[in-house]
């Protein structure tokens, strides 16, 4: 088979999404191979399977088979099963719960024990901060974040599953990461899925005679 006749053909990629429950690691599967998201939680049983096809560099067929973990499988026999063989991974945490940022430690431990045990290690390691439409009750700084990516040398992103923000081009990222490609600032922009969101205002609570100080409603981005 020639070498043109190679490069028609899909190169498949597994990647393994990790992290504590409610941090909405089923919606960014969801979000981003069927541009859907649920606003009931939906509790993952185990792991469950996605499938997305992209093209990089307009030319190279990418398929990724994603693995959605569940938060509950942490400590568990099967989890080392569900990392075997993960080219790349990802942890997830939610940028307005401090604790699924703290038990990020703990996923990275059972990874590395994993690595040892099979003697084979992913080749890439991303950190995703969920829910950045959440921004005004962020519990993580962004510094925190940064430091932590660095000091374990993945990439660092930041996502809304309810949005779709940054979605797409942290996939490629990492796809593109995996197969020896880095993505220019024109694919990145490319990428980048175009937000909106509906302003949610709620009346200010009265305060106590406040002198030549009229306030305006209090704006939430959701």
């Amino acid at each position: 088979m020639s070498d043109s006749e190679n490069e028609c053909f899909d190169k498949r990629l597994k990647i393994v999404l990790l992290g504590d429950c409610l941090t909405g690691k089923t919606s960014i599967a969801t979000r981003y191979t069927q541009d859907n998201f649920w606003k009931e939680y939906k509790k993952t049983m185990g792991v469950d399977f996605y499938l997305k096809r992209i093209i990089l560099r307009g030319q190279m067929n990418v398929v990724l088979q994603i693995w959605d973990v569940s938060g509950i499988c942490l400590g568990s026999s099967m989890l080392e099963n569900y990392i075997y063989g993960a080219q790349g991974i990802i942890l997830v945490y939610d940028i307005t719960n401090y604790i699924s940022f703290e038990n990020l430690e703990d996923w990275l431990l059972t990874i590395n024990r994993s690595c040892l045990h099979s003697g084979k290690s992913p080749s890439h390691l991303a950190l995703v901060g969920n829910k950045v439409d959440l921004e005004h009750v962020r519990a993580v700084s962004e510094e925190r974040h940064v430091k932590f990516a660095a000091d374990h040398n993945m990439s660092n992103h930041f996502i809304s599953a309810k949005t779709g923000e940054c979605m797409s081009v942290c996939f490629q990222r990492v796809a593109a990461e995996l197969v020896g490609l880095k993505l220019t600032t024109a694919e990145k922009e490319q990428q980048q899925q175009v937000v909106t969101a509906n302003i949610e205002c709620e009346p200010c609570p009265k305060v106590a005679s406040v002198q030549n100080s009229p306030r305006s409603p209090i704006c939430s981005l959701q």
